[in-house]
């Protein structure tokens, strides 16, 4: 059964810092495509980045230079790190596999809330 477990979230300052962690089982995660998503309140879902199984990493536009995924197959556990954190990257941030054909694969976890607020 595939599970997917976000966590790290919490209540920030702008140009504040926070690591979210994913840890996933129930598939073969070293050979997966991973990705974090983020939902706004109000808004859909979005893709923020992605890592493939050979660490070649992707970004949304407006988190280049701030956010980085990063992956621990020896820990079936991906990364996120947020630096400089702005209120539009308030929302629940989610994990999941993506392949070519599809934009997830499994079903959603419960997410990590991330508020950047002062």
């Amino acid at each position: 059964q595939v599970q997917l477990v976000e966590s790290g979230g919490g209540l920030v300052q702008p140009g504040g810092s926070l690591r979210l962690s994913c840890v996933a089982t129930g598939f073969a995660f070293r050979s997966a495509r991973m990705a974090w998503y983020r939902q706004a309140p109000g808004q859909q879902r979005e893709w923020v980045a992605s890592i493939t199984s050979a660490g070649n990493t992707n970004y949304l536009d407006p988190v280049k230079g701030r956010f980085t995924i990063s992956r621990d197959n020896a820990k079936n556990t991906m990364y996120l790190q947020m630096n400089a954190l702005k209120p539009e990257d308030t929302g629940l941030y989610y994990c999941n596999s993506q392949t070519v054909a599809l934009p997830y694969v499994y079903d959603w976890g419960q997410g990590t809330q991330v508020t950047v607020s002062s």
